[in-house]
């Protein structure tokens, strides 16, 4: 039994999942153990990915209690798989390492090669012992949550659980794969309206904007608020800048290029700032930040809201904006930060912060409450893709090239089973009611 049997049926509709037979290997993009030293003395920005990653062939894992396999049609790439790649700020073995000391089923996971990615759009084909709301035949897509649930902290926020992890990152079986090992509580109705690769694109990245920005566990964004978004045209801001907009805010969206600016205003923000085109440069050298810019950002903030400061900043990109964010939001205003894709180590002059009664809000991607809600809104129509770009699974070392190098836009996704773009969707009137907005960030060349 091989996997292109299941992807046939799959593409068919007409075959009984549960019955095939589960083939014992399958494709999948990993980085070895035995390599992790190979970027040594090689400088964060020359370390290349498509030197660590491989797409080779790896033994099916078997569904465990309250787990669920899953046949992955499409996945996408997000900044952890970078960090997997190049080994940085550590290799993820040491992950895998600590979450096999915690119990017999977890030391599946403890291996020599890691399959990556945090996001699957695909088909329900085997479940564990104990799973009811799941079968096998289901259309799902996953959220990259595992967690535990053992220990009393994670019942209120479970990302909170002292054994939160995030699949395909700190665990093993990961969704840039012909086949992926998710927990069952990860698993998320399918968008009838998309395909397999615009429905795999979301999972990571819209939850994560969804609890930063709109959750009572991060900025509690309202209307009216002006918010500024770093990054508005990539993976994280395209969706934070949705979420403005439909939340009745106002954002201020800082993007890279004419291009990218030009993708935030058609999706509706009127608020641009071209950080690249105005020479923004927010480190006089290595060690010193350059006050001097933070205020000329302010300024240009200032002028584009008629006065205002921003109520918020959804802050991403760490170490080279941290200063200047922290700046900028107005007295009483909120920083809400993740990811640190530019560096972890963040630099801020405390008197903004402390005088002036400002907040820094500490997010990390999402609960299951607060990714379900984040895909029904998907789901509705009310919140869009922004995938620009699908690879085959052959060449997904290129598509995280591409996002190592913040040459897309939106989020760039990988085909896994599915065998071309644009299958899957089963809701064809809402689709074509919304194809202008779905596509918005696709790449037309």
């Amino acid at each position: 039994m091989s996997t292109s049997a299941i992807r046939d049926a799959v593409l068919a509709g007409d075959g009984d999942l549960g019955t095939m037979p589960v083939p014992e290997s399958y494709t999948a993009l990993t980085v070895h153990a035995d390599e992790v030293g190979m970027f040594e003395g090689v400088s964060s920005e020359y370390k290349d990915p498509r030197k660590s990653l491989h797409v080779e062939e790896v033994p099916t894992p078997e569904p465990g209690p309250g787990e669920a396999l899953v046949a992955v049609m499409a996945s996408s790439v997000n900044y952890n798989t970078v960090w997997s790649a190049i080994f940085e700020p550590l290799p993820t073995f040491a992950f895998l390492r600590r979450y096999g000391r915690r119990s017999e089923l977890a030391r599946r996971h403890d291996l020599p090669y890691h399959v990556l990615g945090s996001d699957l759009s695909g088909v329900v084909l085997r479940v564990g012992p104990g799973v009811s709301k799941w079968k096998p035949g289901d259309r799902v897509v996953a959220h990259c949550l595992s967690v535990e649930l053992e220990d009393p902290e994670g019942h209120d926020d479970s990302m909170l659980d002292p054994e939160q992890r995030i699949w395909g990152f700190e665990t093993n079986f990961g969704g840039l794969a012909e086949l992926a090992l998710v927990k069952a509580n990860q698993l998320m109705p399918m968008p009838a309206h998309l395909t397999w690769e615009e429905a795999a694109c979301s999972g990571l990245v819209n939850s994560t904007a969804y609890r930063q920005l709109v959750s009572r566990n991060g900025a509690q964004m309202k209307q009216g608020d002006t918010v500024l978004i770093w990054g508005a045209s990539g993976g994280l801001g395209s969706y934070a800048t949705q979420f403005a907009l439909n939340g009745g805010a106002v954002p201020v969206c800082v993007v890279s290029s004419p291009e990218k600016a030009e993708l935030a205003r058609r999706a509706g923000a009127e608020l641009v700032i071209d950080r690249a085109a105005e020479g923004f440069s927010f480190w006089s050298d290595e060690h010193t930040p350059n006050v001097a810019e933070w205020r000329r950002f302010g300024q240009c903030i200032r002028d584009l809201t008629g006065g205002e400061d921003p109520d918020i900043v959804f802050e991403h990109p760490g170490r080279d904006t941290f200063g200047a964010s922290v700046y900028v939001a107005r007295r009483g205003g909120t920083i809400v930060t993740c990811a640190s894709t530019t560096g972890f180590q963040h630099s801020f002059d405390n008197r903004y912060l402390w005088m002036n009664l400002k907040r820094v809000i500490g997010t990390h991607f999402a609960n299951y409450h607060e990714a379900w809600q984040a895909n029904r809104l998907i789901a509705k129509g009310m919140i869009h893709p922004t995938l620009s770009r699908a690879y085959p699974l052959t060449s997904a070392a290129d598509a995280v090239h591409d996002v190592r190098r913040n040459v897309h836009q939106g989020k760039v996704g990988v085909l896994c089973l599915a065998p071309e773009e644009g299958l899957g969707v089963r809701d064809q009137e809402l689709r074509q009611r919304l194809l202008p907005s779905i596509t918005r960030f696709k790449e037309t060349s």
